[in-house]
């Protein structure tokens, strides 16, 4: 019953991600036709970076940490208690973000000298990078709030207004662009309208399912303390994350080693390699994480067992061929989506070699989210800090030695490496803590999934290079070429998955 919801759920947020990904792109491909790779593209990644990089240190990221797994087991225990501590949290979170929004708005100038050095030597972009992240700085206290709202929804099984709250932020970047033009500024307000419209879907749904808000300055309760103990690690975590994210824009930056447009190619590319990560591996672990949750308070870990068996063999078997995919079709894939206006030749090539590069680890980071969403379905936020820490060296190092020699690629391959270290190290850490993990299964699905795609990029290859066919032709070529090779090499989760839709249908 649960591999049946967490499809189902899956299903649901890789829906919702889906159309808040072609919104996107539309987003993106807009930004490129203004801004391209050139200055002023740039500054409005790096400045958007930093509310997000907040986002994920006390939003998002502590609603997969710590937010669902307490209220999950509130929801079975004490049902009693559950909108009490939910009104808790609120409070704790208003004053927080409410804190580092000024702060950041005030502080814009220094952050930006931390985050793109290379940007001091163009006062302009400098100064334009600082002016908006002062406006967009507030998105910080609008997604936090959201992110809360969608903690305590996936905790009660609900998925599809906080899925779809991403839509809202994108249509408004791009509505806010098309009437800006050329002016950045344009990009700024959408993000703030976005995050916005993202807080107002879900408060209705909130309110309907029992939600009454109570500011009373209580700012205690015994399974908050408990979300604060698990929230720190997830913090650090975080940080070491964005750390990571800190020193490739700091690199990206150095335009004399890497080449110029870097930071922008790098963003582009990310975005195109978020595609399939966020559709399949982000959307199955947070739909697998109110599951794994509840089975991790069950003294018997068979079924908590099962459910990752059964996650990262969906994971092998849809992952892999996208991986594949994008490695082969980096070139044709940036081309068709962002080659016009102000996004030149030079902009595609390097934004195609940042993404080929990016691709090879996409496996990985699909696999750390289910990975790391078990350690915290145990309430375990500690593990996957000190494993990031240690990928956050190996990146520094592989970084250095790679960017010389490949450019904006080294940095994208190192980011790779050091993920696969990492998937393979909480994997064996979490056999260590609960026993065997079906090890023999899950690596053959990945085994098989290799194959079958390998298959797919020769038909691939041959289609877009040989004859030259339209790109979405290709595409659709290469899927109905894996599935059948899928059925060759006898992939299991083919058939799995083709038996649930029809028994849907």
């Amino acid at each position: 019953m649960s591999k049946k919801h967490i499809i189902k759920s899956a299903g649901i947020i890789g829906s919702a991600t889906v159309i808040s990904r072609i919104l996107g792109f539309v987003r993106d491909i807009i930004i490129a036709r203004f801004f391209g790779t050139a200055k002023y593209a740039e500054a409005f990644v790096v400045a958007f970076r930093i509310p997000n990089m907040l986002r994920d240190l006390v939003g998002e990221g502590a609603t997969n940490a710590a937010f669902v797994p307490v209220l999950s087991e509130y929801m079975v225990k004490k049902k009693e208690e559950f909108w009490e501590l939910a009104n808790v949290i609120l409070n704790l979170l208003l004053i927080t973000l409410s804190a580092i929004t000024i702060a950041g708005i005030f502080a814009s100038p220094w952050i930006v000298r931390f985050m793109a050095p290379g940007f001091m030597d163009d006062p302009e972009k400098f100064a334009i990078t600082v002016k908006l992240t002062r406006l967009m700085f507030p998105y910080i206290l609008l997604i936090g709030l959201a992110a809360y709202t969608m903690g305590v929804l996936n905790s009660l099984k609900h998925f599809s207004a906080p899925a779809f709250g991403p839509c809202l932020l994108n249509i408004a970047i791009i509505i806010c662009a098309m009437i800006w033009g050329e002016s950045v500024m344009g990009l700024a307000s959408g993000v703030l309208i976005g995050g916005v419209l993202q807080l107002a879907l879900q408060i209705p749904v909130l309110y309907r399912k029992g939600f009454r808000f109570s500011f009373t300055g209580k700012l205690n309760h015994p399974a908050a303390n408990r979300i604060g103990v698990l929230l720190l690690p997830r913090i650090l975590g975080s940080c070491v994350y964005q750390l990571n994210l800190f020193i490739n824009t700091i690199l990206a930056s150095l335009s004399a080693i890497v080449g110029s447009g870097g930071v922008a190619a790098l963003y582009y590319a990310n975005r195109i390699f978020q595609f399939p990560l966020a559709i399949f591996g982000i959307a199955i672990a947070q739909a697998a994480l109110p599951t794994m949750s509840r089975e991790a308070l069950e003294k018997d870990p068979d079924n908590l067992k099962r459910t990752l068996s059964f996650s990262l063999r969906v994971i092998n078997f849809i992952i892999i061929p996208a991986s594949i995919g994008l490695i082969v079709l980096a070139v044709p894939i940036t081309k068709t989506l962002f080659e016009r206006g102000k996004f030149d030749h030079y902009s595609t090539l390097i934004t195609a070699n940042a993404l080929m590069f990016y691709s090879i680890g996409l496996f990985s980071y699909s696999g750390i989210k289910i990975l790391v969403s078990c350690f915290y379905s145990m309430q375990d936020t500690r593990t996957p800090v000190k494993i990031a820490v240690a990928s956050l060296l190996l990146n520094i190092v592989l970084n250095v030695a790679l960017m010389f020699p490949l450019r904006i690629g080294g940095l994208a391959l190192a980011a790779s490496l050091s993920g696969i270290f990492n998937f393979i190290a909480l994997f064996f850490l979490l056999r260590k803590k609960i026993g065997s993990l079906d090890t023999r299964r899950i690596s053959g699905s990945f085994l098989k999934a290799l194959l079958a795609g390998l298959a797919m990029a020769a038909v691939i290859y041959f289609c877009a290079f040989k004859i030259n066919l339209n790109l979405f032709i290709v595409i659709l070529i290469a899927i109905l070429s894996y599935i059948a090779a899928a059925f060759i090499f006898r992939v299991k989760e083919a058939k799995e998955l083709l038996s649930w839709v029809l028994e849907r249908k």
